[in-house]
Parts: C-alpha cells; sequence; structure tokens
C-alpha cells in the first residue's frame, strides 16, 4: 500500500470515495441510529470497549462541496464559534502537520487534548470531483502529554464530499474516537451522536 505525504495512503482516500458512492454497511452490525433531514447515521458497537463506530451518510442543501471542505479545514475559523476549544493550531513535526486540539470539559471532568494527523485531496473519480479529509490520531516527541489533560490517543476520522447536483453537497463521514479516562462509554456515545456539540463528529 503506497503511503502519501501526511501518513495516508492512496487507497484510505479511494476507501472514502468510494463509501460515498456505496455505503460499506454489510457484513457487520451496522445499526441506523438517526434518520432525519437527509441524513443517516449508523452506529457499529465495539464489543472490548463499549464505543461505537459511526457512519454519516447525506445531502447539504445550499452548501457547496468547496465551500464545506474549506470551512472544515479552517481551524481559524473553528475557533470563532466553537465554544468549546481551549486551544487549536497546526504546527510543523518530523515534515508532517499535525494538529493540536485542547477541548474544554465541563467540570469536574478533565480536558482532553488530541494531537493528529490531517490531510485533504481534492479528487478527479471518473468525473467527479470528490474532496476528501482524512485524520488520524498519533504521537510526536515535541506535544508531549500535559499535566491534567487526559491525551485522546484513538481517533480518527474521514470525510469525503461532492457535489449532489444541484447547489448542495452529497457527504460522507466516518468517525471513532474514544477520550477515555473514567467516563462511561454510555455518555461517550451519547455525546458522539449529537448530545454534546463538543462531539468528535464535529472535528
Amino acid at each position: 500500500m503506497e503511503l502519501a505525504a501526511g501518513g495516508f495512503s492512496g487507497e484510505q482516500f479511494r476507501e472514502a470515495c468510494a463509501e460515498l458512492q456505496q455505503p460499506a454497511l454489510a457484513g457487520a452490525d451496522w445499526q441506523l441510529l438517526v434518520e432525519t433531514s437527509g441524513i443517516s447515521i449508523y452506529r457499529l458497537l465495539d464489543q472490548k470497549t463499549g464505543l461505537y463506530e459511526y457512519k454519516v451518510f447525506g445531502v447539504l442543501e445550499d452548501c457547496s462541496p468547496t465551500l464545506l471542505a474549506d470551512v472544515y479545514m479552517d481551524l481559524d475559523y473553528r475557533k470563532q464559534w466553537d465554544q468549546y476549544v481551549k486551544e487549536l493550531y497546526e504546527q510543523e513535526c518530523n515534515g508532517q502537520t499535525v494538529v493540536y486540539w485542547e477541548v474544554k470539559y465541563p467540570f469536574p471532568m478533565s480536558n482532553r487534548d488530541y494531537v493528529y494527523l490531517r490531510q485533504r485531496r481534492d479528487l478527479d473519480v471518473e468525473g467527479r470531483k470528490i474532496h476528501v479529509v482524512l485524520a488520524q490520531s498519533t504521537s510526536v516527541p515535541q506535544l508531549v502529554e500535559r499535566s491534567g489533560v487526559i491525551r485522546v490517543k484513538q481517533y480518527k476520522q474521514s470525510l469525503a464530499i461532492e457535489s449532489d447536483g444541484k447547489k448542495g453537497s452529497k457527504v460522507f463521514m466516518y468517525y471513532l474516537d474514544n477520550p477515555g479516562g473514567q467516563i462511561p462509554s454510555w455518555l461517550i456515545n451519547w455525546a458522539a451522536k449529537g448530545g454534546n456539540r463538543s462531539g468528535s463528529l464535529y472535528h
């Protein structure tokens, strides 16, 4: 498997594109969690951790693919509207661009922070323009764990966006996040599906 710059393989980008065309839900116990306003959210239980992986499919009307991808990648803009961001920036580490993100958690829980690789590619797939963003947790010596903050070491997300043929965007997202610490798995899963807007579906 060839490695792309940023630590992701070309196959990983192709897999995200393929899910946009044909959702891969067979062969595993994916459950439909929510279906509303053109958006479907599926989840798959990890028996060992009690946590879920999520897949999101749907159409966002009146939001172009390019604009959606640009906004998703814009960390400065994210800091303007997301009240849960304490610290968020990109840093060059070992020749790769790494994102550092500290998320505010309500008392008495400790804040969480993420260190992850993120890369965007704008692909042409059989005449279809598809924007793909991949993100995955990593570890670099330049960004050590901080006292009083719990490092999230299991985070992975894929996002693929293309035109819906009108003014909107057809979207696929995969997401896995284990924030660790003494938080019950049911509470993590509740936050992930939208109970708390600091959930990583919004990374």
